[in-house]
């Protein structure tokens, strides 16, 4: 297509953002306009942003600033239009669209406009799109994995979070629209398919009025890829049907992503989380011992509006009593539009520091001694990339997601040169905090 604009895509924040991305680079792809991934090149710039918490935002009003001081002309789309649109068409004039969370489908027909000196506004108020196997996609993962979103949007209502206010409320895929998917992926070659939603075990209570997880699992079993992960399962959502689904699902990684926040009563129920005054223990020692192999990652919010020393104390003691693989700690970000937002009782950014520093300092150690249990074990490693200033090659097993947990650095030889993208078996011969090393088994 003659005289055609070419567009560059920065993308920002979670996994979520990125298969929005990934959609409008199929799109426009698919409507002939040239895509660079310089933006130098480029004409127009999409910037995907992220508004989940203060720092988010503030890595995306960062490059948006850059951006307009390279002159380039702006379209905003994702989290950050989705919450403040009017304020970024005030505030950046060389923005000339931006484009809500359930817009993005739209991208070709903005940038028509865009190219008519047209200003856009795209912005639904309640965002209700999902896209779907028949949408088109280009994927910017590698080749060894990918994301498939079951489902967009949430229903509960945590005192904390956002992202209802960004995304909706939940919609999920029909079972046949996400197997049709998976196996276009398996098609291209995938190895790894990461099942991404808000709450993944809530996956199907819109479409079919209760959760259906356990049976997309069943179905996604049938499909030629070795290894399906979950991340966000909620762990009331981890019911004996899911576990015994994982169980017996040969390709279904027992890795489970517990988005848990805290571990004392009153602060849960402070949050408004979904299980509230629940005891975590009961819930971690259910999974551990339905699924004594599984590996468990969680995120930890310090610094909740009323969390005592009490509270902290019962949390690093849960931390140490469970022994988590995995684990993220971010101190809390007071977000307008939530009720956390107005709560009482602030806790000092300097306290919020100081607890989070504490709790990755124990889990530092914990996550050493996990990883150094595997030594000596041979493991599958998916092959992702050559470092070729050292001559290892760099990948994952099952124990590790891409992009939050650590990786393994795999010795090799010419003659042993592993395809990037492939599944391989590797030694474990050393391991520190974050990270194995390992030698290719012949």
């Amino acid at each position: 297509m003659s005289g055609t604009p070419t567009i560059a895509v920065s993308h920002l924040g979670c996994e979520k953002n990125r298969i929005d991305t990934e959609h409008m680079l199929g799109l426009l792809l698919q409507a002939g306009y040239n895509i660079d991934a310089n933006e130098d090149f480029a004409d127009y710039v999409i910037v995907n942003t992220c508004s989940f918490i203060q720092a988010a935002r503030e890595e995306s009003v960062r490059t948006l600033v850059e951006l307009a001081e390279e002159g380039k002309k702006i379209v905003i789309t994702g989290c950050m239009a989705q919450h403040f649109q009017e304020e970024l068409l005030n505030e950046i004039p060389e923005a000339v669209a931006v484009v809500g969370t359930g817009d993005y489908n739209k991208i070709v027909n903005v940038i028509e406009r865009a190219e008519q000196g047209e200003r856009v506004k795209e912005v639904s108020a309640n965002p209700t799109y999902i896209a779907d196997e028949s949408t088109p996609r280009y994927r910017t993962t590698n080749e060894g994995f990918a994301y498939l979103r079951i489902a967009e949007g949430c229903d509960y209502r945590c005192a904390f979070c956002i992202i209802p206010h960004l995304r909706g409320n939940q919609r999920s895929r029909p079972i046949e629209s996400i197997i049709t998917e998976a196996k276009q992926l398996a098609e291209q070659g995938v190895q790894e398919l990461i099942l991404i939603s808000q709450i993944t075990t809530n996956y199907g209570v819109d479409l079919y009025g209760k959760p259906k997880l356990a049976e997309l699992l069943r179905e996604l079993g049938k499909v030629e890829i070795p290894w399906v992960r979950m991340h966000y399962t909620y762990p009331t959502g981890l019911t004996p049907v899911v576990m015994t689904a994982i169980r017996e699902t040969s390709n279904a990684l027992p890795y489970l992503d517990l988005p848990l926040q805290h571990s004392h009563p009153e602060v849960l129920k402070a949050m408004n989380r979904p299980w509230q005054g629940r005891v975590n223990d009961e819930i971690i020692d259910r999974i551990k011992t339905a699924l004594p192999e599984a590996v468990l990652r969680t995120t930890f919010i310090v610094g909740f509006p009323g969390e005592t020393e009490e509270h902290f104390q019962h949390l690093v003691e849960f931390v140490k009593r469970h022994e988590f693989d995995h684990v993220g700690v971010f101190t809390f970000s007071p977000e307008e539009e939530t009720p956390a937002f107005s709560m009482d009782h602030q806790v000092p950014q300097e306290v919020m520091n100081e607890r989070r520093d504490i709790l990755m300092s124990i889990q530092q150690e914990i996550s050493h001694k996990r990883n150094q249990a595997q030594i000596g074990q041979v493991v599958e490693v998916l092959v992702e990339e050559l470092n070729p200033r050292t001559g290892q090659w760099i990948g994952r097993s099952a124990r590790f997601a891409p992009e939050v947990d650590g990786v393994i650095y795999v010795e090799g030889s010419p003659e042993t040169s592993p395809q990037l993208g492939t599944l391989v078996s590797v030694k474990i011969i050393d391991a520190d905090p974050y990270d194995l090393y390992g030698e290719l088994v012949s």
